[in-house]
């Protein structure tokens, strides 16, 4: 009889194997089967996102390298405002393990804009988190750290800056920590600024940071030199609309917006709104011309004596004391002569041109906040003769600087604008004067500068043309003699217009140099002379001795004493 006999270990586990072979093929198999699903399904997901939405899947996965909001350049390219990373400094009040009594003085220390108890509250309110610095300095941030409190935490976060610190600060305004635009165009441009897919693109303004740096430190030094209280200045180009400058002071730091006053946020060029005074009486020529009312400026108005008008008396601060002419009026700034033109002119007509030139509306462009002007609810007699010369009627520096604009560069009107265009973008224009008045304007002007008011603009070689205008500032009921607003509004080169100026200054002090004197003439008609010496050659302007706009027959209109004939 035969026994069983075991099998050796060995020949069980080749055994053992033969039986597991097929189970691992087939789980081989299954596991192969699956990843090759996966890649299949993974390529068709590819495909199809590829093919039916448009790269929206890949511009998400790209939207992390995107800045969180698009830089604003100027037109030459010139960084305004971008985004950059930044430190903020926190706390975890609730993880203090430092005495707050003694931690809370060196905070104070190093961050002064809280009081030592108000960071002794913070650190013993028991919340889980609290900010003590946003936007802080690496310097501070080292410092903060080196107190040794490991509560604190020091976070990167998305942070706007302004390069160029107080430049255009008016025009770029600012964003809030949140990172959206409070005011000024990073306001007017948020939504712009935040497309993610534009944010990569910079929006290019019309300003030039030359030409606002030329117009800042020129204004600040006037407003220094006469002790004035504000200022502002304003550059554009007359055939476009395009602001090269705008500028209002005092201004702020918009990196620190928050620590400025009121009165440095606050935007004279948009929306202070004053009596221009002498400044009107070139438009109110153009409209008597351009209505035929004045049709020979070689006519002759009775200035001999102050002009009264009922209870109300016109007089000239330079009275000649007999008839003048039309460029005799303007050279010498009467108001008599320009009250009588005015008059003739009408309620109706003069009203028709100040609309036409938009007197009456805020200012037709990007920046939001704009003065309303004052216009006048009764245009009385009266009302119209000083409207004439400037008074009774309040405008804001930018109407004026368009209305300059529309009178030298062929009498068309054109909206003003912060964005810088191309050819193709130019609007087209609303015609107010026709060529021939805007002709005979420019000719005026460059004799204003010539021989008139506005000779301490004249800067050499640049034929600039212009006319001044001093205005007492109203208030407590009536006028202000010792509170003054000095303008000059102008254009150069006047042979071929091609940028208009405003420099206004309020309430300027004379000093030695002018003898005394604060009106236009004497106080913002040399800044004018000084901007458009600095600004002209990178505008490409080129100073010529023998080029100019022809003027001898106006001259030959001048009267002039006994002495000085030839």
């Amino acid at each position: 009889m035969n026994r069983p006999v075991a099998k050796p270990a060995e020949v069980r586990k080749v055994s053992l194997r033969r039986q597991m072979q097929p189970i691992v093929q087939q789980r081989l198999m299954i596991v192969m089967l699956l990843l090759l699903f996966g890649v299949v399904a993974v390529s068709i997901r590819i495909g199809w996102l590829t093919a039916f939405s448009g790269g929206e899947a890949y511009a998400a996965s790209a939207d992390a390298n995107l800045p969180p909001r698009a830089d604003i350049v100027d037109r030459n390219g010139v960084t305004l405002a971008r985004t950059i990373d930044a430190w903020s400094i926190a706390i975890h009040p609730d993880r203090v393990i430092s005495d707050p009594e003694e931690l809370a003085p060196r905070l104070h220390a190093l961050m002064p804009e809280r009081t030592t108890q108000e960071y002794v509250e913070i650190l013993t309110s028991g919340r889980t988190f609290s900010y003590l610095r946003r936007r802080a300095l690496p310097e501070l941030v080292a410092q903060v750290n080196a107190l040794g409190e490991p509560a604190m935490e020091y976070l990167r976060e998305p942070e706007r800056l302004y390069p160029q610190t107080n430049l255009a600060a008016h025009v770029l305004g600012w964003v809030n920590l949140d990172g959206e635009g409070v005011t000024g165009m990073e306001a007017v441009l948020e939504e712009r600024l935040m497309d993610p897919a534009r944010r990569n693109e910079p929006v290019a303004l019309s300003i030039d940071s030359r030409v606002q740096a030329a117009v800042q430190s020129e204004l600040a030094a006037a407003m220094r030199r006469f002790e004035a209280i504000g200022a502002a200045g304003i550059v554009l180009d007359a055939h476009t609309g395009e602001l090269l400058a705008l500028t209002s002071l005092p201004n702020f730091n918009p990196n620190a917006a928050n620590r400025s006053s009121d009165r440095a946020r606050f935007n004279q060029a948009t929306m202070g709104f004053y009596e221009l005074g002498s400044t009107f009486k070139p438009i109110t020529m153009a409209a008597a011309i351009e209505e035929g009312v004045v049709t020979d400026i070689s006519r002759r108005y009775n200035a001999e004596e102050p002009l009264q008008v009922g209870r109300h008396t016109i007089s000239d601060l330079h009275p000649q004391r007999r008839y003048l002419n039309v460029p005799e009026t303007l050279v010498h700034s009467s108001n008599i002569v320009t009250a009588r033109i005015a008059d003739e002119l009408g309620a109706e007509r003069m009203q028709a041109v100040f609309r036409d030139l938009h007197f009456d509306d805020p200012v037709d462009f990007e920046l939001p906040v704009r003065g309303r002007p004052i216009w006048p609810d009764y245009w009385a007699r009266t009302t119209i003769m000083t409207a004439g010369y400037g008074h009774g009627i309040a405008v804001t520096p930018l109407h004026l600087a368009n209305s300059y604009a529309t009178l030298v560069n062929g009498g068309l009107y054109r909206p003003l604008t912060l964005m810088r265009l191309s050819a193709d973008e130019v609007p087209p224009g609303e015609r107010v004067f026709s060529e021939e008045t805007s002709r005979q304007m420019r000719g005026l002007l460059r004799l204003i500068v010539q021989e008139g008011t506005g000779r301490n603009a004249d800067a050499e070689g640049y034929r600039v043309g212009g006319k001044t205008g001093t205005a007492e500032k109203a208030g407590g009921g009536g006028y202000r003699e010792n509170a003054l607003i000095t303008t000059f509004a102008a254009a150069f080169p006047m042979d071929d217009p091609r940028y208009v100026i405003l420099v206004m200054l309020d309430e300027p002090r004379g000093d030695a140099g002018t003898g005394g004197a604060s009106s236009a003439g004497w106080t913002a008609a040399p800044v004018v002379r000084q901007i458009v010496s600095r600004i002209g050659p990178l505008l490409g302007v080129i100073p010529s001795e023998t080029e100019d706009i022809d003027t001898a027959h106006l001259r030959a209109m001048l009267w002039r004493p006994p002495s000085e004939r030839s």
